[in-house]
């Protein structure tokens, strides 16, 4: 067994930074030690700059490539006081408006006091030549909030935590930051800073927290409640709420039935009997799911008097598109003119499309508004394509944003100031879950038509709820299920698949012609050399489909055959390094120019602008993809090309994107391409089931090209796990329309 390492110390001023890793922390420097010898330094060292003394804990080791270098355990820094060091400190560029000439101007003029000045009298730096009092303003707000930023990373540090996690938490609380960690380390798990559960008990334990404390408890369950949102939850039987705590922070339970009581007494959980079960509720999910039912019912018992002759509308409808609408599209449209909900549902091919143009030609007819909306913006901007109507995501219809705090999302469209239209039309509606569901009943206005439409057979959303699914099986609203597949759909072969692979028949392999083939591959690395080839030369040449057309899904993230790994070989064929395209080292990525990204959480806060410069607008939301434009070092940014909105990153947002070239089928639902290519390997059988099947097979427009081992197709097709998720909605329904 290896002796255990001797920690030793060594000091010295930071010569150069050689790398630096944004996201963790992670630094290559060179250091001038006491000796006056150059060595190498590597580290959890953030921010580290040229000039700064440096105090380093750790050991002597050698790298195979590197040679000697002094790998820091822990590291203290403080900040330079010499001219000399000061100057090369402000030179580095390590605060945004400084650079070399200004660095020597500002030492030349105040010398020593160079720092104090840009913290405490940054309106004296105007007296350089070239330094307005706004730019001295904004160089100080640069030095104060890295000043800020450098303190809080040092105490995150010093219990071994991300960095990432101080760089968030500064941004949402400011200098308020470091007070607030310490008397709260469970903030570091709230949903907008993303540490782990386990990442803020370490420290609360590390600070001296005891681990019976109430407040730890506490933090415990309503985690246990937050995380089960993610994999759809809206609730948790209060005995598997209190096991699942017990054993995450191992305590007695009783102590977490203590717990959950003063949770209840201060209206932090709200519990009601479901179904024989003590569902355990976050306030904020209760109020969704019970207005979400009170709503949807209170439409329900709404109707109209039908003002049109609907046979002579449609004879003149079928006569002017020249096309013959089948008996459940005729029905759906006396439906949608009878009722104020209606729910629309079917596979590929079976006409939904067609009834939503329908519908608003009809609605056209009676002189009702309506407005098209959609979960994401690639399902919005397919749905204006196919019905030449400008339709929003539900966010920006919303009006989405963060809260003051930036802890939360808000609307701007609700209550107190509703939609301003007759009817509105939601497609892809398996993907919406119950709190924007709610969100966005909650702004139409009373007497407002309402559509839902999309398949069920679908993933669920992400997010807590089965929404669409649980209105259908309650059967209260008007349903239609689209189930014929119309005569230009017949040939195609992805339909037909589909349609096998939704009934638990396994694909067709027999023949590879029309649109549907297989390769078969029997090892990973043959699966990702074909994929890549596929991208960069066969279909291109042979079939005229262009990379940008094409799109790689997965059903996981990891493993050779995972978006992670994939992503990078496609990047390396479709979009090598090159001398004039810049790019930017973030952890284990390399964003550069040209690459395809995909945002993965809705940011609300995000700028953007048209390409002419003419309209701008806020929000980025997660599925969104674009192209990196250019990578700007000097200024830290990046700006992305959104399907002509281009929007601005600074490096530290960098968490916000991933390489999209290759993506989880979960992340494709409600988006369509003209090519798809499934990768087929190993997985958890939680990813490899009958619906993600489906969902992938059902998002190629001209072409679906399975590539692996096609055993795992049939395997897909047999591993049919139904979603169950903790939800009441249907039950809710049923109770409030007297069916239960």
């Amino acid at each position: 067994m290896d002796e255990e390492r001797e920690l030793i110390e060594i000091s010295g001023s930071v010569e150069a930074v050689i790398y630096k890793n944004e996201e963790n922390g992670y630094t290559v420097l060179r250091l001038r030690n006491e000796n006056d010898e150059s060595v190498t330094v590597v580290g959890t060292i953030p921010y580290a700059a040229p000039g700064e003394t440096l105090y380093a804990t750790g050991s002597w080791s050698t790298h195979s490539v590197h040679g000697r270098q002094f790998k820091a355990e822990f590291a203290q820094r403080l900040m330079p006081t010499d001219e000399s060091a000061i100057y090369q400190y402000l030179a580095s560029g390590v605060i945004h408006g400084i650079g070399p000439a200004t660095a020597s101007l500002i030492v030349q003029r105040f010398g020593s006091k160079s720092l104090d000045v840009l913290e405490t009298q940054p309106e004296r730096l105007a007296e350089i030549k070239g330094v307005s009092l706004s730019k001295a303003k904004q160089i100080s707000k640069s030095f104060c909030q890295q000043a800020g930023v450098r303190r809080l990373m040092e105490f995150v540090c010093s219990f071994e935590l991300r960095p990432i996690l101080a760089v968030r938490m500064y941004k949402v609380y400011g200098d308020k930051a470091l007070e607030l960690l310490r008397e709260n380390p469970y903030l570091l798990a709230s949903t907008h800073i993303g540490g782990s559960f386990y990442e803020a008990d370490r420290l609360a334990l590390d600070m001296g927290l005891d681990e019976s404390n109430r407040s730890r408890v506490n933090a415990a369950a309503l985690f246990e409640l937050r995380h089960n949102l993610g994999n759809g939850h809206c609730f948790i039987p209060r005995e598997k709420l209190r096991a699942v705590t017990a054993e995450l922070i191992r305590v007695e339970p009783e102590l977490v039935d203590e717990s959950l009581e003063e949770l209840l007494e201060n209206g932090q959980l709200i519990q009601e009997e479901i179904a024989g079960l003590q569902a355990c509720y976050l306030p904020e999910l209760y109020e969704a799911e019970t207005d979400t039912a009170e709503r949807l019912a209170a439409m329900n018992r709404r109707s109209y008097r039908v003002t049109v002759d609907l046979d002579r509308f449609l004879a003149e409808l079928e006569e002017r598109q020249g096309i013959r609408y089948a008996n459940l599209q005729r029905q759906t449209l006396s439906l949608v003119l009878e009722h104020q909900a209606v729910v629309i549902t079917g596979g590929p091919g079976t006409g939904k499309t067609t009834s939503i143009r329908a519908i608003l030609a009809l609605l056209d007819k009676l002189g009702v508004d309506a407005l098209l909306t959609a979960p994401t913006g690639r399902a919005a901007k397919r749905m204006t394509e196919l019905t030449g109507r400008e339709a929003a995501t539900v966010h920006r219809l919303l009006g989405a944003k963060f809260d003051e705090d930036g802890e939360r999302v808000v609307f701007t469209k609700g209550e107190d100031d509703k939609l301003d239209c007759g009817a509105v039309i939601l497609d892809e509606c398996s993907m919406v879950d119950l709190p924007l569901m709610d969100a966005l009943l909650k702004a139409l206005p009373q007497d407002c038509r309402l559509i839902l439409v999309g398949d069920a057979d679908q993933l669920p959303s992400v997010g807590p709820g089965n929404v669409f699914s649980a209105v259908i099986r309650s059967g209260v609203l008007p349903t239609v299920r689209l189930t014929e597949i119309f005569r230009q759909n017949e040939g195609s072969r992805i339909v037909r698949n589909a349609h096998m692979i939704n009934k638990g028949e396994h694909p067709d392999f027999s023949e590879n012609t029309g649109d549907f083939f297989r390769l078969k591959r029997m090892q990973a690395g043959t699966t990702v050399d074909t994929i890549v080839e596929l991208c960069a030369t066969r279909l291109p040449a042979k079939m005229k489909i262009p990379p940008e057309e094409i799109q790689v899904l997965t059903p996981t993230r990891k493993g050779d055959l995972g978006t992670v790994s994939l992503n990078k070989r496609l990047q390396e064929a479709l979009n090598p390094p090159a001398k004039e395209k810049k790019e930017k080292v973030f952890g284990d990525a390399v964003f550069r120019k040209g690459d395809r990204v995909m945002q993965i959480r809705n940011n609300y806060d995000i700028l953007w602008r048209n390409e002419s410069n003419t309209a701008a607008g806020l929000g980025i939301y997660n599925g969104d993809i674009g192209r990196i434009l250019q990578i700007d070092l000097a200024e830290e940014q990046l700006t992305v090309d959104f399907d002509g909105r281009i929007a601005q990153y600074g490096f530290d947002a960098l968490l916000e994107l991933e390489h999209a070239w290759a993506m989880t089928v979960h992340k494709a639902q409600g988006s369509e391409y003209r090519a798809v290519i499934l990768a087929l390997g190993g997985g958890a059988p939680m990813l490899l089931t009958r619906d993600v099947l489906y969902t992938a097979v059902t998002r190629a427009k001209e072409l679906l090209i399975l590539v692996g081992d096609d055993s795992v197709a049939d395997r897909m097709v047999d591993n049919f796990r139904p979603s169950k998720r903790y939800c009441a909605l249907r039950l809710r329904l049923r109770r409030l329309c007297g069916l239960a």
